[in-house]
C-alpha cells in the first residue's frame, strides 16, 4: 500500500480517536468550579499532552490482540517512532485497530509512554550488549523494520485505558 493510501486511511479514523482520548484526558469539574469558576470541562493538563497514534488493519486484532510495533529503521535513515520516543517525544500511545467497516475501531491501546521509555531503559542495562527490548521484524515489502513490544511484558501501569477487540468486530 503506497505511503498516501496509508495516511489517509489513518487519518480516516482520527475523529474517532479523538473521540476515545476525551474520555481520558477530559474530566467534568468539581461543583466549585463550576459555580465560582464557570468551568464545566476541565482538560487533565493544561500543558501540551502529545500522543503518538499508530493504527492497524482490523485483520491483525485477533492474530496479535496483546502487542504493539514501533517503526525501529528504513533504509533513507529518516527518524523512527521508537528513536522519537526513546528520545522523549510523545507522552501516551494510541494503538488501534480498525473495525472492517473502515469507520469504527474494533479494538486499541492507550499506553503511558512514560511508563515504556522507564522500563524500556532498565531493561537496556540487564539485557547482554547489542541487544534491546521487544523482537525486530521487517515489513516485507523491506520498506522499513519495527519492534514489536507485548502488552503483558510491561509494568502494569502502561495501560491507562484498553478496549479489546472481540472476534464479532473484526470478522
Amino acid at each position: 500500500m503506497s505511503f498516501d493510501r496509508d495516511f489517509d486511511w489513518q487519518r480516516a479514523l482520527i475523529p474517532r480517536v479523538k473521540q476515545i482520548l476525551a474520555n481520558y484526558l477530559i474530566a467534568e469539574a468539581p461543583f466549585e468550579e463550576d459555580a465560582r469558576h464557570n468551568t464545566d470541562l476541565i482538560v487533565l493538563k493544561l500543558d501540551t499532552v502529545r500522543v503518538a497514534c499508530r493504527l492497524r488493519r482490523g485483520e491483525y486484532a485477533l492474530r496479535y490482540p496483546d502487542e504493539f510495533t514501533l517503526r525501529s529503521s528504513r533504509p533513507s535513515g529518516a527518524q523512527t517512532e521508537l528513536a522519537k520516543v526513546l528520545s522523549g517525544w510523545g507522552d501516551y500511545l494510541f494503538y488501534g485497530f480498525a473495525h472492517p467497516d473502515g469507520g469504527a475501531l474494533a479494538g486499541w491501546l492507550l499506553g503511558d509512554l512514560k511508563v515504556f521509555r522507564l522500563w524500556h531503559h532498565r531493561l537496556l542495562t540487564r539485557l547482554p550488549a547489542g541487544q534491546a527490548p521487544g523482537t525486530e521484524r521487517r515489513n516485507a515489502d523491506g520498506s522499513s523494520a519495527f519492534r514489536v513490544y507485548r502488552v503483558s511484558d510491561l509494568p502494569g501501569d502502561f495501560v491507562v485505558a484498553r478496549k479489546r477487540p472481540q472476534p464479532a468486530e473484526v470478522a
